[in-house]
């Protein structure tokens, strides 16, 4: 049993250690991607919203690192990030 604890924290451990949110991928990004093209990049956005024929996402937590990406006609129009190194 401990065995498995051990190992699952060490999965854990290594999930977090190989984040996709960094600067270099930010600086991948582009005006008019897909989302599908920005999550090909950043991995699955952590909450989006819909408003008035936009939709804004955003990876990460607004506490810590972040990127935030707005998308209109499922095209991005504008991203920021704070955080990111």
């Amino acid at each position: 049993m401990k065995v498995k604890l051990a190992l699952i924290a060490l999965g854990a451990l290594a999930l977090t250690g190989c984040s996709k949110l960094t600067k270099e991928n930010y600086d991948k990004l582009e005006m008019g991607m897909t989302q599908d093209e920005v999550e090909s990049i950043l991995g699955s956005a952590d909450s989006c919203g819909k408003t008035m024929g936009t939709t804004a996402c955003t990876w990460g937590s607004e506490d810590d690192k972040h990127v935030k990406i707005v998308f209109m006609g499922d095209k991005a129009v504008t991203f920021t990030y704070d955080g990111l190194k």
